[in-house]
């Protein structure tokens, strides 16, 4: 049932959400530039200054909207933080995530203040006349402080989003885990891996940022480093920034990883992976390595990734059935760790008998109220897996987070993630 959900269902629910934010968009911007408008009227006395004011609102609104859609593509996408990204998309990507989240927060309530008003008229309708007066109409005072307050309310995606942007984005964090195994060899105990994933190179994760993050991870000395995917977005001419600024990452025992669905839909899954060999990173692609300590070993295997819901311009990275052909790649009697991009294939994965999965794809949910609710992401609807660790049996899995953004360069109460694991005899 829950491939049946996160599969057919998901795909449902996704164009259902898309379907609904395309019929809030038109009203969502309306309503807040109707808000900026009374705003104008409460703070300027003249009617001159609240023409400027509505005049200036309206015109940069409709600037940003105009230079964001006609504003010629560049051949090359950059890998650094561009005029554009910096005075158009930014600002005009958090006012439409804010916009749309505030309005979303702010129909329910009017939709109950409406229904509770109706109640009452109803209730009116059908009380005897000596009663009607019992049953009063809230007064247009009261009703007014209601509707102000629920507007109020519903601005704190506006601050939220701004916090996301300037200050969570970039807020990266470590997560020391210890993985405990019980078929790890003895001379890999204590032995680290650490983690990046989602990196998403471009103008808000740019090639100087990751280069600090590579700096990060090697001041965590891991014995290994393991990269499942999305180093690009929606274009692969980045391709080259994001391998060179990892070039610098430092392990002992080597540099691994994945293919992500992005690399797939940039058409750039050879291309990266000749380029990162090319500087001593093996990217593993349906195959597997073995790291050799004392005699003893542990097995690392590689997938591109792999979805069982058809997505992306072709269906790139359909199957129909996770981690076909990885059982060739498990080696019995030692603990066999999986790099796949897409945390669904943890199931498969654990009925395979795969001690540890490592994964990222969801970004932590980017944008996520878990604090309130678990279920407040929006990478619930694509997976069960949203982020942090989990386990089946004797197998276990770890969602990291992530680096970069995708579609607004927002995070909330999901700042971006490096995971070091150290592996522990059980």
């Amino acid at each position: 049932m829950g491939h049946l959900f996160f599969g057919l269902g998901g795909i449902v629910i996704r164009h259902l959400l898309l379907t609904l934010a395309i019929l809030l968009f038109v009203p969502s911007q309306i309503f807040w530039l109707w808000q900026l408008r009374k705003l104008g009227r409460k703070f300027f006395a003249s009617p001159s200054a609240r023409q400027r004011w509505n005049r200036w609102g309206l015109g940069v609104y409709l600037c940003l909207l105009v230079l964001d859609l006609l504003w010629p593509k560049p051949a090359h996408e950059a890998a650094y933080l561009t005029l554009k990204a910096a005075l158009i998309e930014a600002p005009f990507r958090w006012w439409m995530l804010s916009s749309l989240l505030g309005f979303a927060l702010f129909v329910p309530l009017y939709l109950i203040d409406l229904l509770g008003r109706w109640s009452v008229r109803l209730y009116r309708k059908l009380l005897p006349p000596a009663q009607i007066e019992v049953a009063r109409m809230p007064s247009p005072a009261r009703r007014q402080f209601i509707v102000q307050t629920a507007v109020a309310a519903c601005a704190t995606p506006f601050a939220a989003c701004a916090y996301g942007l300037l200050v969570e984005r970039t807020d990266v964090k470590t997560t020391h885990r210890h993985i405990f195994l019980k078929r790890l060899p003895k001379a890999f105990d204590g032995f680290r891996i650490a983690q990046l994933s989602d990196i998403h190179i471009g103008p808000f994760t740019t090639a100087q940022s990751v280069r600090k993050y590579a700096a990060m991870v090697n001041q965590l000395k891991p014995d290994s480093v393991a990269l499942t995917g999305d180093f690009v977005t929606w274009e692969g001419s980045p391709e080259r920034e994001v391998v060179e600024a990892l070039s610098g990452l430092k392990a002992p025992y080597g540099i691994f990883g994945s293919i992500g669905n992005h690399e797939i839909w940039a058409g750039v899954e050879d291309s990266i992976t000749r380029l990162f060999a090319a500087q001593g990173t093996r990217i593993l692609r349906q195959e597997n390595v073995t790291l050799a300590s004392a005699g003893e070993r542990l097995n690392l295997i590689g997938v591109d990734y792999q979805s069982r819901v058809r997505f992306g311009s072709h269906g790139d990275g359909f199957v129909s059935e996770y981690l076909e052909g990885v059982e060739k790649l498990i080696l019995p009697d030692t603990v066999n760790i999986l790099m796949s991009h897409n945390p669904n294939t943890f199931d498969r994965a654990a009925e395979l008998g795969i001690d540890l999965s490592l994964a990222g794809h969801t970004h932590g949910g980017q944008v996520t109220m878990e604090y309130i609710s678990p279920d407040i992401s929006p990478a619930r609807l694509i997976t069960a897996y949203v982020r942090g660790w989990f386990q089946k049996g004797d197998s276990q899995l770890y969602v990291n987070r992530g680096i970069g953004t995708i579609f607004s360069p927002v995070r909330i109460d999901c700042p971006p993630e490096i995971t070091i694991y150290e592996l522990k005899r059980a």
